[in-house]
């Protein structure tokens, strides 16, 4: 059976309410009575049951983090960053990943609020958002991540997802291309419905025709599984502009695989420019986020709002994503 409080206490022959100022307020308690304390917890081989204590307070120096698709290097990047700030804070990081499944979302988002976060940084889906209200009841601090707050009242670290869609079309409408294939996720994704918006407001101005196709998750292989489609088209299309990259690299795989050379037959642009991009068969061009530093961003910002209260000031801060040109884009050969 594991020590107790009350095990410390008798050990070090002091009072368990001492041992109780030790564990959370040891700047309370007297040095010596300090060092008994620590002799009887290293004896016992004690450790100090963290829940019991969340239980007492009502909260916790844990953060939580739910994002939709922890396999996406750009998600697992904005983990680190968030971690590592989290722990140079001495606060712990609470993982949860929904898979862009709303139920399982709220599934998480309830678990979350048991275990007492003190926080929560989170990329919703669209239905997650019932969920984030509650969170708002609770007095739980909520900081969005990659996605805008609605809310004045809600602090967010974003990326102009419509600016990024537009300059991807642009540059290929530069190199010539004015037939591009335009391969997004579900509009109910709010980054993907920016991104198209983006698409289409660049493509009118400049007069490009894009062909839309749609894929039901973002990863690699329905990426793989789309560029059939694109094949098969009828369009002529000369380019290809994907909503992550992900998607582009399956996309690229399956042209290989046709023996379409790239970027000869096809440019192709991702978006996100994960770690993978740069080192791909053909480095991919890409629309680049700063993952890391949205994730170190935002977990600082929570963990303002945590330790300042009713005095925090929330913000909506708005990156603009940049072109990282690379292998896969080149001008149009007539």
């Amino acid at each position: 059976m594991a020590n107790s409080i009350r095990d410390v206490a008798s050990r070090a022959q002091v009072a368990v309410g001492t041992v109780s100022n030790f564990l959370n307020r040891p700047d309370r308690v007297a040095e010596a009575t300090r060092k008994k304390i620590e002799s009887a917890i290293a004896d016992l081989n004690f450790v100090p049951n963290a829940s019991a204590r969340h239980l007492r307070s009502g909260s916790s120096r844990t953060i939580g983090l739910l994002v939709p698709d922890i396999t996406n290097p750009f998600f697992t990047e904005v983990a680190r960053g968030a971690g590592d700030t989290a722990s140079e804070n001495d606060y712990t990081l609470l993982l949860c990943n929904s898979d862009e499944d709303p139920k399982k979302e709220e599934r998480h988002l309830k678990v979350l609020i048991e275990q007492r976060i003190c926080g929560l940084l989170i990329t919703p889906s669209f239905e997650g958002l019932a969920g984030v209200a509650e969170l708002n009841r609770r007095n739980i601090p909520t900081t969005f991540i990659d996605r805008k707050a609605e809310s004045l009242e809600q602090s967010s670290v974003s990326m102009d997802d419509f600016y990024g869609g537009k300059s991807a079309v642009k540059y290929l409408a530069s190199l010539g291309h004015t037939s591009i294939a335009w391969v997004n996720g579900p509009l109910s994704i709010a980054q993907c419905a920016s991104r198209e918006a983006g698409v289409m407001d660049s493509a009118k101005e400049q007069n490009v025709k894009i062909n839309k196709f749609q894929v039901n998750q973002m990863r690699s292989q329905n990426g793989y599984e789309v560029a059939k489609n694109i094949l098969e088209s009828t369009s002529q299309v000369t380019a290809i502009f994907c909503a992550n990259d992900l998607v582009a690299l399956g996309v690229l795989r399956a042209l290989l695989e046709n023996g379409k050379k790239i970027p000869t037959d096809y440019a192709l642009i991702g978006y996100d420019d994960i770690g993978f991009s740069a080192s791909a068969s053909i480095p991919l061009t890409s629309i680049a986020q700063p993952a890391y530093k949205l994730g170190a961003l935002a977990a600082q910002m929570i963990i303002n709002e945590v330790e300042n209260g009713k005095k925090f000031k929330h913000e909506q801060i708005v990156f603009k994503p940049e072109l990282v040109i690379r292998a896969s884009t080149q001008a149009l050969r007539k």
